[in-house]
């Protein structure tokens, strides 16, 4: 297969979204004062759902995120409650697709904690989790919901492993375990019935989950790949990172081929790591970098060239993450077909950028708001689990989308104990998450290793005492007895 190169010079394409154009909230939409985590890890700190904003902070003596009501725009309390149960850095955070007041969230401290967030929002600090998920034995990096099953979580560790939960009873169903090193993004085709992972050992895999199968794989010598993310039903892939003369560049690849890219492009020469956002119901790509002020976008098309560049949304103020609202959550009526929240660390800034086509009608849009996946899920954890693949139940958003009907979140009661997987017991060796825990476990280990002297040396000493009166035994004459 050749690898075809893109050419930048523009091509004259008829394109509803030729003139996206970007448009950054108002002052009084922008909420201002938040304390961004200073944290490099390669994430967003940042999750977003039609109802609450979700940010990881700064903190003292562990991990926490704060959850704003979207509408509470403006500056925020210095001592605005934070959820704050975990032991170390917060290094991801999700909203269950299908539950607006439920975030899934994954630290330092190994494990993966879900949150109830009452209506409303937080009015004082939040520290009880509905449901503490132990079962990586080292810092957890990165979590995503399934796409079509409410109560199915995958986290990918530093241990080099993907853990499948079924939130229905609280336990990981499933050990993926074919990679070599670290995972450093994870993304599902439409119906979750597929996943694609990149790894730090520039292996980028298509995964069977319910099997842990791996169906394709590509080691990427040339291109360097960092994120990967499914476009929609295509059958294509799109990866970003770096090329071997550290440019950065995305490629676009064959689901069912990975032996060669069927495209790739250099982009520049800056350093940050390349984010890609892709929009299945617009086919728009949107590639942001970490620490640049600017947001590409492109349409993607199954023929050639595949990637039609649009236009560059630029802004002076560099983006630390970004959230995406999803699409039930979006001002149909201002024709926006997506909006990031840009962190902006040194401002302790969250900004929206609306994008917008500029239509001069003011009817509802029918081209622009195709039918979308909606916030029912489609199966139960079970089903999934039992080998059932389902797509997402479609809404429209023309009659300003209200949800049918409320699901509530049941979480199983838990009792501390072993956690098998493929055979394993997960707890078996879970090290101390912070060093207060390392102290009490040393302290623990001492006394205990004092103990077992103590009675080593008393059972040595009965051990004497029964020698001495088995040979006085002996000695004694036959006649005495």
């Amino acid at each position: 297969m050749t690898v075809t190169k893109m050419s930048w010079r523009p091509t004259y394409r008829s394109s509803k979204f030729r003139n996206v154009y970007g448009k950054v909230g108002n002052r009084e939409h922008c909420f201002d004062g938040v304390p961004i985590t200073k944290n490099v890890h390669d994430n967003h700190f940042c999750a977003v759902n039609s109802t609450f904003l979700a940010v990881v902070t700064e903190s003292a003596g562990g991990g926490s995120f704060i959850v704003i009501p979207v509408s509470q725009c403006g500056r925020l309390d210095s001592h605005y409650p934070k959820v704050c149960g975990h032991q170390g850095n917060v290094l991801d955070i999700k909203w269950n697709p299908f539950f607006e007041n439920i975030i899934a969230s994954c630290s330092e401290d190994t494990s993966v904690r879900i949150w109830e967030i009452p209506e409303g929002g937080l009015r004082r600090n939040m520290t009880e989790a509905v449901l503490e998920l132990y079962g990586h034995s080292r810092r957890v990096g990165v979590i995503e919901w399934h796409p079509t099953s409410s109560a199915i979580l995958f986290s990918a560790g530093y241990d080099y492993k993907v853990l499948i939960w079924n939130l229905e009873i609280g336990e990981p169903v499933k050990m993926i375990d074919c990679h070599t090193d670290v995972i450093l993004s994870m993304s599902f085709n439409t119906d979750g019935s597929l996943l694609a992972t990149s790894c730090k050992d520039k292996k980028l895999r298509v995964i069977e989950p319910r099997s842990g199968a791996v169906l394709q794989q590509a080691s990427c010598k040339n291109h360097r790949v960092n994120r990967v993310v499914f476009l929609g039903n295509m059958k294509r892939l799109l990866t970003t990172g770096f090329s071997r003369w550290n440019t950065r560049q995305i490629a676009l690849w064959d689901q069912e081929d990975l032996s060669m890219p069927i495209m790739e492009e250099d982009i520049d020469g800056l350093s940050g790591l390349l984010f890609p956002f892709y929009d299945a119901d617009t086919h728009m790509l949107y590639l942001a970098g970490k620490g640049d002020g600017n947001i590409r976008y492109f349409e993607i098309t199954t023929e050639k060239p595949f990637l039609q560049y649009l236009m560059e949304f630029r802004s002076p103020a560099p983006q630390k993450g970004l959230g995406v609202m999803p699409k039930h959550g979006l001002d149909v009526g201002a024709c926006e077909v997506y909006r990031f929240y840009k962190l902006v660390t040194l401002k302790g800034l969250i900004e929206p950028i609306s994008m917008i086509v500029p239509r001069r009608s003011d009817t509802y849009q029918e081209d622009l708001y195709p039918m979308t996946a909606g916030t029912e899920p489609a199966l139960s954890a079970s089903e999934w689990l039992s080998g059932i693949n389902r797509d997402p139940v479609l809404i429209s958003l023309k009659e300003g989308y209200q949800r049918p009907n409320q699901l509530v979140f049941k979480a199983p009661v838990k009792e501390k104990k072993s956690v098998v997987v493929n055979g394993i017991d997960l707890l078996e060796n879970v090290p101390p998450r912070t060093e207060n825990e390392l102290l009490r476990m040393f302290f623990r280990q001492q006394d205990e290793l004092r103990r077992l002297k103590e009675e080593l040396t008393t059972k040595d000493v009965r051990i004497r005492q029964l020698e001495l009166e088995l040979n006085n035994l002996k000695n004694v004459s036959p006649n005495n007895v």
